[in-house]
């Protein structure tokens, strides 16, 4: 199953918490996205950690997980090299390592579009030169 984009991990948080700010927009934006969007398990364990211990929320997020439209996809010691270039190359935003798979996954598995509340992040990065990311919601 190729997946259709990528999720991050405030767009998961504001898919389940319908007091978050983002979350009418994401839930639109979703219910309008070609599935399954991939993710690592960064940005799961970035995710879980927000989530914290309540099992309610820990109970949706599996359920959501576990919905289908989400793939975790492996990072492997071969992207190691290019995860470390690309949290250099950004440094001053700075990138944290769950981005800089998602940017990996990117580029390994040619996606453009990210759904994420991380604007101005997503909007910084480049895969392969100077190919800009399709971001999902809109602001």
């Amino acid at each position: 199953m190729d997946a259709a984009g990528l999720v991050d991990t405030g767009a998961l948080i504001a898919l389940l918490d319908r007091d978050d700010e983002w979350h009418a927009r994401c839930a639109a934006a979703f219910s309008e996205l070609r599935l399954p969007l991939a993710t690592t398990s960064a940005v799961l364990a970035e995710f879980f950690h927000l989530l914290g211990s309540r099992s309610r929320d820990v109970d949706q997020a599996w359920q959501l997980l576990r919905s289908g439209a989400f793939v975790v996809l492996p990072i492997a010691d071969d992207d190691t090299l290019e995860i470390e270039r690309l949290m250099k190359r950004y440094h001053d935003r700075p990138m944290d390592y769950a981005d800089a798979t998602l940017v990996r996954l990117a580029q390994r598995e040619s996606l453009r579009t990210v759904f994420t509340v991380d604007h101005d992040d997503f909007e910084t990065y480049r895969i392969r030169g100077n190919q800009r990311f399709r971001v999902v919601p809109g602001r």
